[in-house]
């Protein structure tokens, strides 16, 4: 009846070399191309299918309000976004309701970008990235669960949808949030030359943009968020780490 399809290599997995970038595009553009032409091929192929993008789509934006109707950006993985989803929309063409998630950081005490995120501020060494100014989109993983139930159960909602609380922070709050809910100091900001020198362009892709995404479909549609706190969240998911 439906198809939850969430795979492809992890963006911050290696330093962006060009066989790095290949195997971003494969594991998501031709094997999504792969899965949605062999369900077109079945008797009775799903009828939903709930996949995931993410706000990547949109590159650096500075403080404009991102909505789905956003225009992308230019850089590697805007462009990646953009072909993955014309593949997951091919879906449409054996008559499934096709949701293409877009999501933003997403929080979770074991895996993705906390961990990595909190590990300098618990060595006492945190602090903000670049200017501070960028915008973060965030959810936490039950969210992301929560949106991915209402996606397959809501016909109302089809098309690329922002997966992300309504309430993104500049890089210098969370930081200080993040600081204080692991009780350390956020003293060392981590300058834009260094994360550039260290991370080629995925410190451009991953780590400077701004991106101030909204989640006008889910809205709409009516959708209830269960954590769009940050400080709340940031404090239960760091306590499941402990």
């Amino acid at each position: 009846n439906a198809l939850i399809h969430l795979a492809g290599a992890s963006i911050a997995g290696g330093r962006w070399s060009a066989s790095r970038k290949n195997l971003l595009r494969t594991s998501r553009i031709e094997a999504t191309r792969h899965l949605v032409g062999a369900l077109s091929r079945l008797q009775h192929p799903p009828r939903v299918i709930v996949a995931s993008s993410a706000i990547g789509y949109y590159g650096d934006r500075g403080d404009e309000n991102l909505s789905e109707t956003s225009a992308p950006g230019g850089d590697f993985l805007s462009a990646l976004c953009r072909e993955w989803e014309a593949e997951t929309a091919r879906g449409a063409e054996f008559g499934a309701r096709v949701v293409m998630l877009r999501f933003g950081i997403i929080l979770a005490a074991h895996g993705g970008a906390l961990p990595r995120m909190a590990l300098p501020f618990k060595l006492g060494a945190g602090g903000r990235l670049g200017s501070g100014r960028q915008w973060m989109s965030w959810l936490t993983i039950g969210e992301a669960v929560g949106m991915i139930r209402f996606a397959l159960a809501n016909s109302g909602l089809a098309g690329p949808a922002n997966a992300v609380t309504p309430n993104p922070v500049r890089n210098a709050d969370f930081t200080r949030i993040l600081a204080k809910t692991l009780h350390r100091p956020a003293l060392f900001p981590a300058w834009a030359f260094a994360l550039r020198l260290a991370l080629g362009e995925m410190a451009d892709a991953l780590l400077l943009p701004s991106q101030r995404v909204m989640p006008s479909k889910l809205e709409q549609t009516g959708y209830q968020f269960i954590q769009p706190d940050l400080a709340m969240a940031l404090a239960e998911a760091l306590r499941k780490q402990a």
